[in-house]
């Protein structure tokens, strides 16, 4: 166990916890080293249970002090990308979404499409969401600003025969190869065009709309009309840049979205109203970390040495702390103004940004779930860490549900092979236990899965590698009262999953297997406990719905339990019964006329809504 050390710096810095092979596992900083640290080294029972499992695999702590608390933050990130610690929070850069560059230190620079910022001195602009679009868009501009989109090759080839390819010929190209446009009128063309992936539009179609005006005026139609061509191009091309707020807001629009422990940190880049260049970084949260806390990690990412941050930042209310925009003022040379709206324009473009951060969560999710790689290696890790002899192909978890004790229901899932095997999930309802205890509940339903262990082939169950319950140690303790009671010890394979803390116990081991953030088996893990979680809560919703139309039609002479059942099947709910009219219960065959104005005379005197309950699940 890794004591406190003596003389602990008060001033900020970075620390870094070793393990017992010297490998850093956990970069952290502090405002003040002293006090930050002093949080790690108290009795393990008051710790949460993640920073538990940090303290008992750290042997040794060292620090380095900074200057000041953004010095920290700065180095923390550079910490962090070195030595990739297990407990740290994972930053994963998307480098999926292409970006449009052009080096405007060429004789006669070229625009491209690319996917990744390298080269110093070059120009990028982006990324961008849809290549095609993005395309699209770079084809219209063409009209307005014909810049050369040959290969070097290429241009040798038409400057040594003395003629111009094709594109001269459409107006896509101002012909520098053969001399048609000098040096000095094609930079002002990579201006324009540059100008444009900047946002400015309107200088660029108020000159074009001189430039029509002009040479129409002076009987130079064939100028004017290719004017005119321009500013149609430029409107065209514009068309995929929406204007979301004013003309003249320019500004950086940044949100943070965590689900469970996934997060996405979103930055669009707002110029002249209009976005002109989106960035995304994924991130595996390590210790629960708020979405302050994930945002300020991420920002070295969000903004990399290409990127300039602007005057005003849009942002959520609380998501950016002292720290971060301290950050943002010194990259950005000045006083950067935070803005946290309410409504209008602004609240609807960071709404944008939050669905565009919660959909790159769910795109990723998806990925994963179908990668068949992925799930292979999901599954190897999670036998790997479990000490199992290999991998666990059929999975079962369970997890309970209740509203104060009553309606208790248990639910069963299936994974195999990585994936949901619905058609083997099963419901539970809890008969033999009372009152609010979740660990008796699973025992007892348990009990019952394992009764039917060796059903074989075309039975009721089949025999799961795995079994993991949602909960902690009691559960688990139930458990395994539930396989000694089957007379299956030793043939059952038994985990449980701590409901937050994401912390794996087995039977036999006081301490917890720690998956590594990030993994596909902690991925795995997590997707297993919510599928239990989604099940359980829809039977007992759906069950508690039955009780409450019981309880409203108790007394109804004639209607018995499988009536209401056929009343709940036709009108879907205790509201949709008592909508119906007269006439709609008097025409259901099944249901006898004197039963029907019985029901219907009963529903007109009773409330004519049904009462509200909280609902409380585990």
């Amino acid at each position: 166990m890794l004591r406190r050390p003596a003389a602990i710096p008060r001033e900020s810095g970075c620390y870094l916890f070793r393990n017992a092979a010297g490998v850093v596992i956990y970069v952290g900083k502090a405002r003040s080293l002293v006090q930050r640290l002093s949080n790690y080294f108290q009795r393990p029972e008051v710790l949460a249970p993640k920073t538990r499992a940090l303290m008992s695999e750290a042997m040794s702590v060292e620090w380095i002090v900074t200057p000041s608390e953004l010095d920290a933050l700065i180095l923390e990130n550079e910490l962090i990308k070195a030595n990739q610690p297990r407990y740290n929070m994972r930053l994963k850069d998307d480098k999926t979404y292409p970006f449009v560059a052009i080096d405007p230190r060429a004789e006669f620079p070229v625009p491209y499409v690319t996917r990744s910022q390298r080269s110093r001195g070059v120009r990028y602009f982006g990324p961008f969401g849809d290549v095609r679009a993005l395309r699209r868009t770079m084809d219209e501009l063409l009209f307005a600003f014909p810049l050369r989109t040959c290969s070097r090759h290429k241009f040798d080839y038409q400057r040594r025969v003395g003629r111009p390819c094709l594109l001269f010929d459409l107006g896509k190209c101002a012909g520098p190869c053969v001399g048609r446009v000098s040096s000095d009128d094609y930079q002002a063309l990579v201006a324009s065009w540059m100008r444009f992936f900047e946002g400015d539009v309107r200088p660029l179609r108020t000159r074009l709309t001189a430039e029509m005006s002009e040479a129409s005026a002076e009987q130079r139609y064939e100028a004017a009309a290719r004017a005119r061509d321009a500013l149609a191009a430029l409107e065209r091309a514009a068309a995929d840049q929406s204007v979301i707020v004013d003309d003249h807001t320019s500004a950086d629009v940044l949100t943070a979205v965590v689900e469970g422990n996934r997060a996405a940190v979103v930055r669009l880049d707002v110029r002249h109203g209009r976005i002109v260049g989106r960035r995304l970084q994924l991130v595996d949260r390590a210790l629960d970390e708020p979405a302050a806390t994930v945002l300020e990690a991420a920002l070295p990412e969000i903004y990399d040495e290409a990127s300039s941050v602007p005057g005003e930042v849009i942002a959520p209310a609380g998501l950016v702390s002292d720290l971060a925009r301290q950050w943002l003022s010194a990259r950005a040379g000045g006083p950067v103004r935070v803005t946290c709206p309410q409504r209008g324009r602004r609240r609807r473009v960071l709404a944008l940004a939050d669905g565009d951060a919660a959909a790159a969560i769910s795109r990723d999710a998806r990925r994963r779930e179908f990668d068949h790689n992925v799930r292979s290696r999901a599954l190897q890790e999670l036998g790997s860490a479990l000490g199992l002899g290999q991998p666990p192909y059929r999975v079962e978890c369970y997890d309970m549900s209740h509203l104060q004790g009553t309606n208790y229901v248990g639910s069963m899932v299936v994974f195999e092979d990585g994936l949901p095997k619905r058609r083997d999930y099963r419901h539970f309802n809890v008969r033999e236990v009372r009152g609010n205890d979740d660990v008796g509940a699973m025992g007892e339903v348990l009990r019952r899965r394992l009764a039917h262990w060796d059903d074989g082939p075309g039975g009721r169950f089949a025999p799961a590698d795995l079994v993991i319950v949602d909960g902690g140690v009691p559960q688990l303790h139930a458990a395994q009262d539930a396989v000694e009671q089957a007379g299956l010890s030793g043939r059952v394979v038994l985990a449980a999953l701590a409901k937050r803390e994401e912390l794996l116990f087995r039977p036999g081991s006081p301490d917890p297997v720690v998956l590594e953030r990030g993994s596909e088996a902690l991925y795995l893990v997590q997707r297993l406990r919510d599928e239990a979680h989604r099940f359980a809560i829809t039977f007992h919703r759906s069950k508690r719905g039955r009780a409450m139309v019981a309880s409203t039609l108790d007394g109804v002479t004639g209607l018995g339990p499988a009536r209401r059942e056929r009343l709940i099947e036709t009108f879907g709910s205790l509201e949709g019964i008592r909508a119906a009219t007269r006439e709609d219960l008097a025409g259901l065959s099944w249901l006898p006329t004197t039963v029907a104005d019985a029901l219907y005379d009963h529903l007109a005197g009773g409330p004519t809504t049904p009462t509200r309950t909280t609902e409380g699940d585990d």
